[in-house]
């Protein structure tokens, strides 16, 4: 009865709980919260410092008894608590502006395609206990998929590729069901480790994941670029300690994601191949789409077009595809309920 006379004054929300960002969709409002996933606490303390954007300024400038800390992990959550706190804090967030006493919306949650039955449990209960009366969860390519308003409810093929930061997703999709999928852990974090491994083995070098994430941005491309870019970086010598100054390139930078660039396509291959014919036929006249982060790449279409012969399109703002399809969800979820995932029956209304 509580639930009910408290949901009546809470406003229904998305959530796109990514591992790098996350993002918030409030019903009839549109995306009020775009917010990197990272909190601050106080090892000595236990206290929560700082969470999203005051956080990850924090990152690798904090003293020891201070940690800035991602607790998602390839889009699953590896501290329950501190996942709890931060969907609780952008819950209130949403809620700040209104009359709300104790915010009891209800909730769309984006999870990896790829997560057990345990992992999706978890991610429900630290939405439930954030304060949500109902919880729904949507895998992230039907996400995307819908947030990209791709005809899912056809018979023809839906490709969609969501690179984020964690995990990329690659699903297959018809009839309002994933025919095949693959759900890797090599996204946008892993090109960074492999920015910051490339710059240490060959200039001795120690940069962070934050600066590998700049020189990604700055520099960074799938394949050779008609004007090839390069940047300065500035990090530790790893002889002296002391700071050191190099100038990194494109193709540096190629080099450095190779190995990762040649898994993602390879997931891409093998969801193809596992696709029905009829449905593999359909793809010369249609495109894969690309979503997520990591789909800005520079000239990662065209590395996908040459390797899979498929035409290749990025969706419209695919930063935010998954939290838009969450909140498409959310605006008919009585009608889009066969597409929904859930570990109990019951948990859903």
């Amino acid at each position: 009865m509580l639930d009910k006379l408290f949901g009546a004054f809470s406003k229904d929300i998305g959530i796109d709980l990514g591992t790098a960002n996350t993002l918030v969709y409030v019903r009839g409002k549109g995306i009020i919260i775009r917010e990197p996933s990272v909190v601050a606490i106080n090892k000595k303390t236990g206290q929560l410092l700082a969470i999203g954007t005051e956080a990850q300024r924090m990152v690798g400038r904090t003293p020891g008894h201070i940690i800035a800390t991602r607790p998602l992990v390839s889009g699953v959550i590896s501290d329950f608590e501190v996942t709890e706190q931060m969907i609780k804090f952008f819950i209130d967030k949403v809620h700040k502006e209104s009359f709300t006493i104790i915010p009891r919306p209800r909730v769309v949650v984006g999870i990896p395609s790829g997560v057990t039955d345990v992992e999706k449990r978890a991610v429900e209960d630290a939405v439930y206990n954030a304060g949500a009366r109902e919880v729904y969860l949507i895998e992230e390519p039907m996400a995307a998929s819908i947030g990209a308003r791709l005809p899912i409810h056809d018979a023809v093929a839906n490709v969609i590729v969501d690179i984020g930061g964690g995990t990329t997703e690659v699903a297959v999709i018809s009839l309002g069901g994933i025919v095949a999928s693959r759900s890797i852990r090599i996204a946008g974090d892993k090109l960074n480790q492999d920015i910051v491994q490339y710059v240490r083995e060959e200039s001795n070098m120690l940069i962070g994941d934050r600066t590998a994430e700049e020189i990604k941005l700055a520099v960074g491309s799938a394949r050779p670029m008609e004007e090839e870019l390069e940047i300065i970086v500035r990090g530790r010598d790893m002889v002296s300690g002391l700071p050191k100054e190099i100038v990194i390139t494109s193709d540096d930078i190629r080099k450095a994601i190779a190995r990762s660039l040649r898994a993602i396509v390879s997931a891409v291959k093998n969801t193809i191949e596992e696709t029905p014919p009829e449905l593999v036929a359909d793809l010369m006249n249609r495109a894969i789409y690309l979503a997520g982060g990591g789909s800005l790449l520079r000239n990662l279409d065209v590395l996908l077009g040459q390797e899979t012969k498929l035409p290749i399109k990025v969706v419209d703002d695919p930063l935010t595809a998954v939290v838009r399809g969450c909140g498409i969800v959310l605006e008919d979820v009585d009608k889009l309920k066969e597409i929904l995932v859930s570990v109990q029956k019951e948990g859903f209304l």
